[in-house]
């Protein structure tokens, strides 16, 4: 192996000692081979625990072919070791627009079974570039932002093939969405900026799973925290949980620190960047790069230039200047190692489990989006009580026909 190689296999070796769900899964397709025979295409976060899934399943049997979700989010150390094992991986950190579509019209071309996907890139350019399903059995999907445009898709009657919403699973969004972007992020920031939270005001633009997760963390680090919503549930659940909710206009005259988490599109702009206040940190969370108007940020600014890695100072005329982490992109993979490896752990072991399902019965699931089924969903959340140090009771045969009483209306 090369040097990249060797470093990258410790990174796998390393998160595989702290996936315990996800090395049961993969102990488990290696007996049955349930890909055997099949492609599967996955399009990811390619780094250190995204190697371990995509081992996983080719332990199935499958033929196993990976791109990047995002130019800045790929570990090439990992992607080393992957291909020094024999993986087709077409990633590399920092690569062009170009070079990133191109990578994942190598995923098609590779003409799938089962698609694994990060954002709906690739189910998006399948529905685009065929028009037809294909042998394609179905997908998964990671993320909200993917889980919001598979919906659109199945409004619009453009959905060809079933895919699985991963991301709205119990074991994902409570805990990838807030504990792992919770952590991640803010080992993104303090990477890209070593700069003290504590003391700090720090707006968190979106209240969902991933921003409560981020909100909770900052405020944990000593931040003074604002909320900004457009949902008047959440904007009252922020309120109730201890933190302030104002406009984007108000809350960015306060911001030392700005974090996107809405999965939504320009949600910071020019009229937000004329009230910004000087020297803030603008960073986003979300899935694609254009929560934070990085045009507007350009056309605004007298004088752009890098004062760290990752970090890009935009002065403006009247002498305040703000700071851009990431390009704007996903702060926690652009600056960062992504989330936790036990989180990942929980999340992955669904992909794959989510991609087994799709494999054995896809073809006969019609074209919509459908939720992970439940007993896949329990069966992650029991495999990994021992890894947290956690066990539960177990119902008494009384109780068990009480609930039974209940849901049937007796």
């Amino acid at each position: 192996m090369s040097g990249d190689a060797e470093r990258g296999q410790l990174k796998i070796d390393w998160a595989r000692a702290h996936m315990p769900v996800l090395e049961g899964v993969r102990r488990r397709f290696e007996s049955e081979q349930p890909f055997r025979g099949l492609t599967l295409s996955l399009v990811l976060h390619v780094e250190a625990k995204t190697a371990a899934l995509a081992l996983a399943l080719r332990a199935g049997g499958a033929h196993v072919h990976v791109a990047a979700g995002n130019p800045l989010s790929t570990d090439d150390d990992a992607v080393a070791a992957l291909r020094a094992l024999g993986v087709d991986v077409r990633a590399k950190k920092g690569e062009s627009t170009a070079e990133y579509r191109r990578d994942i019209e190598a995923m098609l071309a590779a003409d799938p079974d089962v698609i694994v996907d990060d954002g709906a890139d690739l189910v998006a350019l399948a529905l685009t570039q065929r028009g037809e399903r294909g042998k394609i059995r179905g997908s998964t999907e990671e993320t909200t932002t993917g889980v919001t445009r598979l919906r659109a898709m199945e409004r619009e009657g453009r959905l060809l093939f079933p895919a699985i919403a991963v991301n709205d699973a119990d074991m994902k969004h409570l805990m990838d969405n807030r504990y792992g972007t919770g952590q991640s992020v803010i080992e993104g920031l303090l990477t890209a900026t070593n700069l003290l939270v504590a003391g700090k005001v720090a707006v968190v633009a979106g209240y969902g799973w991933c921003g409560k997760g981020v909100a909770r963390r900052l405020a944990g680090l000593g931040a003074e925290v604002i909320v900004t919503e457009i949902d008047p549930v959440r904007a009252i659940e922020a309120r109730l949980d201890g933190f302030r909710v104002r406009p984007m206009r108000e809350a960015v005259r306060e911001a030392d620190l700005l974090v996107t988490v809405t999965g939504n599109t320009q949600v910071v702009r020019a009229e937000h960047f004329e009230q910004l206040k000087d020297g803030c940190v603008l960073a986003n969370a979300g899935h694609f790069d254009v929560e934070i108007s990085r045009s507007d940020l350009e056309r605004l600014a007298v004088a752009h230039r890098t004062v760290r890695p990752h970090v890009e100072a935009y002065r403006f005329s009247d002498g305040r200047t703000a700071y851009l982490i990431g390009e704007g992109r996903l702060v926690n993979l652009a600056t960062g190692q992504g989330h936790p490896v036990e989180i990942m752990d929980l999340s992955f072991a669904l992909q794959a489990l989510c991609a087994e399902h799709i494999a054995r019965h896809g073809r006969s699931m019609p074209p919509k989006v459908y939720p992970v089924p439940p007993e896949i969903d329990r069966a992650v959340a029991r495999s990994a009580l021992p890894a947290f140090g956690a066990a539960i009771d177990e119902p008494t045969d009384l109780q068990r026909k009480y609930a039974l009483s209940w849901q049937e209306g007796t």
